[in-house]
């Protein structure tokens, strides 16, 4: 009878997520897939697909865009983290909280505020006319957006990466370097290999977002780049042509779970070989 009544209350304690899941989560893909492979009138049809090799260059120049502002978020989020980890607890949750304060602000008034400062008449270019610098031109180019991805989601590389270090047994780096490794080896044979799950989470939070983004790049970009996230808002603006946005939605959400599958896979290695044969000293 006891075992009963926990099933009951954790059935009970589940259905909320299961109602959440199937609302939000379930029921979208489900109209995603119906309009991916249906006409205006309902019919059935491949038209949609087979049309999608006319954003070819769209994805491709998204897929481009969203992984150098991985690369970037990952070359500055990685050192950073390190030198994080170095400093006194107190000190860390300065700057952990530094870090995150810009995620208190919604992603519109980041990127408006991104537009003010790297506007012709903005901060920056005021600044380079006051130490007697020509004006540059930022908005409008592949790296304003590019920058953009990066201020926007570089949180989300910089916190998983730092709570792996922060986590890490200081006795594996002693043992290192009693063993004779200097620094560079300590970081390259013992805390690398030891941080890719942070890693790995990081390049997955910040490449999905980057990837599928629009705002961004029609803030920044000035409408200059069409990327895949610019072309479904564009689809879904008009309901005759819902079914094309379907499709690409549904390409996209493929490439996105592909890449949370190979990233879950490194992941799966790094942990299987852990301290074992991940760390060679």
């Amino acid at each position: 009878m006891k075992k009963r009544s926990d099933g009951l209350l954790r059935s009970a304690a589940a259905a909320p997520h299961v109602v959440w899941s199937v609302l939000f989560i379930v029921a979208p893909l489900i109209f995603v897939c119906y309009y991916a492979f249906t006409d205006a009138s309902g019919h059935f049809t491949f038209s949609n697909i087979t049309g999608l090799g006319n954003y070819a260059g769209t994805f491709a120049l998204s897929v481009c865009f969203a992984f150098i502002a991985t690369i970037l978020c990952l070359l500055v989020a990685y050192p950073l983290a390190y030198c994080i980890c170095k400093l006194s607890p107190r000190s860390q949750k300065i700057l952990i909280m530094l870090a995150m304060l810009p995620m208190w602000m919604n992603l519109l008034i980041r990127t408006y505020s991104m537009m003010a400062i790297l506007d012709n008449e903005g901060f920056l270019n005021k600044a380079l006319e006051a130490i007697g610098l020509s004006k540059v031109r930022i908005l409008g180019t592949p790296g304003a957006v590019i920058f953009g991805m990066v201020y926007n989601f570089f949180p989300y590389m910089l916190l998983p990466i730092y709570s792996v270090m922060s986590k890490l047994d200081s006795r594996l780096i002693e043992a290192a370097e009693d063993l004779g490794c200097n620094g560079r080896q300590v970081i390259m044979k013992v805390i690398l290999p030891l941080s890719i799950p942070g890693i790995v989470s990081g390049i997955t939070m910040v490449f999905v977002p980057s990837i599928s983004t629009f705002y961004i790049s029609q803030k920044l970009g000035g409408g200059t780049f069409d990327l895949i996230g610019d072309a479904i808002e564009r689809q879904f603006q008009r309901p005759d042509t819902y079914n094309v946005g379907a499709a690409i939605s549904l390409v996209m959400m493929l490439l996105i779970l592909v890449s949370i599958a190979v990233m879950n896979r490194f992941t799966d290695e790094a942990d299987g070989n852990g301290a074992g044969g991940g760390i060679i000293v």
